[in-house]
């Protein structure tokens, strides 16, 4: 059976999770995975020099998740993977509306998260890829009008989450495929627009229509 597979990536505060789930609500067939289901637990998490730990999922054990910037190691990748091949085996379906109704019988997946595109065994998966960028100021400043709880420790946007997102993203810089870069600037109306019609394009070419 085919599928369709659309990867959303970004910095922090970037609008991932944000335009992932508008995507699910408008597309046929439509599932989503979330990286950040896939934590394992704070005491299997190194820290770093500045005694920072490499994820900042959960200070506490309140925290939720997606509120902070992590690391590629404070996750369970395998369980993820596993979560993705079963529904590689399986399509699901979503009840969402039937937008697209060329491509109804193309069974979708959207994976969103902090690193999918540093992750290699995730290289052959994708069908489109898209990476949302927001420049340091802007993103400092949407993290700063988030409520944490705990907040975060004096510091940790510019020694910690910023300088982890730079490395990663100089990662990104070897990858073979083509990722479509985003402005999250721009309005989640304009992001989505621009995201869904391309899926949609990319969607009837895989049907020949």
């Amino acid at each position: 059976m085919k599928t369709f597979v659309i990867g959303i990536g970004g910095v922090t505060n970037g609008g991932k999770t944000t335009l992932a789930k508008k995507l699910q609500k408008h597309l046929p067939n439509c599932s989503l995975i979330s990286q950040d289901d896939f934590f394992k637990p704070e005491s299997e998490i190194d820290t770093d020099e500045n005694g920072f730990l490499q994820y900042d999922e959960k200070a506490a054990r309140n925290l939720q998740p997606k509120d902070h910037y992590k690391v590629l190691e404070a996750l369970n990748m395998e369980k993820m993977m596993s979560a993705v091949s079963r529904w590689m085996e399986n399509p699901g379906r979503s009840e969402g509306p039937r937008a697209l109704e060329s491509a109804q019988g193309v069974p979708i997946l959207i994976i969103e998260g902090f690193l999918l595109f540093n992750y290699k065994p995730l290289d052959t998966i994708w069908n489109r890829s898209y990476f949302l960028t927001v420049p340091y100021e802007e993103c400092k400043r949407r993290r700063s009008t988030r409520i944490y709880e705990p907040p975060d420790p004096p510091g940790y946007f510019d020694g910690h989450v910023w300088p982890m997102y730079l490395k990663h993203r100089q990662e990104m810089n070897t990858i073979t495929w083509e990722i479509v870069y985003l402005d999250g600037t721009r309005s989640e109306e304009d992001l989505f627009s621009q995201v869904y019609e391309d899926v949609k394009q990319e969607l009837k070419k895989q049907n020949g229509l």
